[in-house]
């Protein structure tokens, strides 16, 4: 599938306050769906496969009926607890418009919370089952407890100091006040702010935590031939991986490499699919449901080893415009939106664009990294060439 599809337009709808929004869920997707595929210069009735993640409400039937599809060829989801299968999702619709079974694929994301469904609250439940059976009545009950068990022991095993996670809540917030989508544009985050605040789980403040907000995110991705003929320059897919070292993912921190991101196959197979490494990455978003994860998720990947990670983002290294690696350069999950990490992927594709308000110079190679700490990892590389 080497550069055999491109992603052809992105869209999303406007972003809100969790629970504010006007609209629900299944129009939010339709609304981000209409946007991306009129940036792509088609109509809707073009649109022929539909792509998603963690989706039980938004379901393709629904979606191609209300948007006046002519006929569906094709749709899918892909593995996983959410925004871990953000890339992956990208690879199945580039798989399917590669073997022609379909010629224009929506991959798509929507999410709105309510006070009843929340991502960051813990549900009332009479009997645990399963992995919770392990976690659950000690406490360990929430996404944010869970991400703070991995950081704090892989802060323990390297020497990691809480300045690291600061770095990339203040890199996220930096960018988000260049980009008029993000929720937190206006709202500017300094240091001393950032010790200042509350405990979530430690060693996570609030702001080491992503938001909860409503809203949706699409892209249409077709052949490269084909994306030649639309509206804007196409922005091929160059490789994209999903992986698992064996016996990773497994649940209650039963892993033999505790604590992981689950991004060291992923890395092997995305660095050897493209034929790249990972210090040739020009811009790079990462999903920061929490900052730890991040951290585990740049060493995982190779960008430097664990012992190095504090100093690998210390000195506004991945803050743009000066940064050597410019990271989550509209705000991420952080600070622009929490849209599952499909917000990520416009971003990575306008910084090839060279539409981003964060624009990094001369960017070539833009990486997508899908929710570290979930297995199983997905990530996704854009390239401009």
């Amino acid at each position: 599938m080497y550069r055999q599809a491109a992603v052809a337009g992105v869209g999303e709808s406007t972003y809100y306050l969790r629970g504010s929004s006007p609209h629900s869920a299944f129009q939010l997707a339709c609304l981000a769906i209409r946007s991306a595929v009129e940036d792509a210069g088609l109509e809707l009735r073009q649109i022929d496969g539909l792509v998603s993640y963690l989706e039980p409400l938004v379901v393709p039937p629904k979606l191609a009926a209300a948007l006046g599809f002519e006929h569906l060829d094709f749709s899918a989801q892909t593995w996983g607890w959410g925004g871990n299968g953000v890339a992956s999702a990208i690879a199945i619709a580039d798989a399917a418009v590669t073997a022609s079974y379909a010629k224009h694929v929506v991959v798509y994301r929507a999410l709105r919370q309510t006070e009843k469904e929340r991502f960051g609250r813990s549900a009332a439940v009479p009997r645990v089952r399963g992995d919770y059976a392990y976690t659950a009545p000690y406490g360990l009950v929430t996404a944010a407890q869970v991400g703070a068990m991995q950081t704090r022991r892989f802060m323990h095993e390297h020497r990691i100091g809480q300045e690291a996670l600061a770095e990339v809540a203040l890199a996220s917030y930096a960018h988000a006040q260049h980009n008029p989508r993000a929720l937190k544009r206006g709202k500017p985050l300094t240091r001393a702010m950032y010790h200042e605040s509350r405990w979530i789980a430690e060693p996570f403040h609030v702001y080491d935590c992503c938001q909860e907000n409503d809203g949706a995110a699409a892209v249409v991705v077709t052949t490269l031939e084909r994306a030649r003929d639309l509206r804007k320059r196409p922005v091929p897919i160059i490789a994209a991986a999903q992986g698992l070292d064996h016996r990773d993912g497994l649940g209650a921190f039963n892993e033999p490499r505790f604590p992981t991101a689950h991004y060291r196959r992923v890395g092997e197979l995305l660095w050897q699919r493209a034929g790249v490494r990972a210090s040739d990455i020009d811009v790079a978003q990462f999903y920061e449901n929490f900052t730890g994860c991040v951290l585990m998720a740049i060493a995982e990947l190779g960008f430097c080893e664990a012992g190095d990670v504090e100093g690998f983002v210390s000195n506004e290294n991945i803050q743009w415009p000066t940064g050597r690696l410019p990271i989550n350069t509209s705000g991420g999950n952080l600070a622009e939106a929490y849209v599952h990490g499909f917000e990520n992927v416009n971003e990575a594709v306008r910084q090839v664009r060279g539409e981003s308000t964060c624009q990094v110079d001369d960017v070539d190679l833009s990486l997508s990294v899908s929710a570290p700490g979930y297995a199983p990892g997905s990530a996704v590389l854009f390239c401009r060439h």
